[in-house]
């Protein structure tokens, strides 16, 4: 089952399946290291305000509603 990104907690694990929106979007989340298939843990989610994620050995910090538009499927773990 697929779940946005910023809907997991923190400690939470996935693996990026899609991402929503437009190019530019897309462009900025690869950028990041955000891609299909890249593997994803949520370092610190309080619920509001920006979501640090550590990906490609970096963390990252993204807005809830990017977070929102990166559809995971969470590790075997996380279930």
């Amino acid at each position: 089952m697929l779940r946005p990104l910023s809907d997991l907690k923190s400690g939470e694990r996935g693996i990026v399946r899609e991402l929503q929106g437009g190019r530019r979007l897309a462009a900025r989340l690869a950028g990041l290291g955000l891609t299909p298939g890249a593997l994803v843990g949520v370092v610190h989610n309080y619920g509001r305000g920006p979501l640090t994620v550590a990906v490609l050995h970096t963390r990252v910090a993204l807005g809830l509603g990017q977070a929102a538009r990166v559809l995971v499927e969470t590790t075997e773990a996380e279930r």
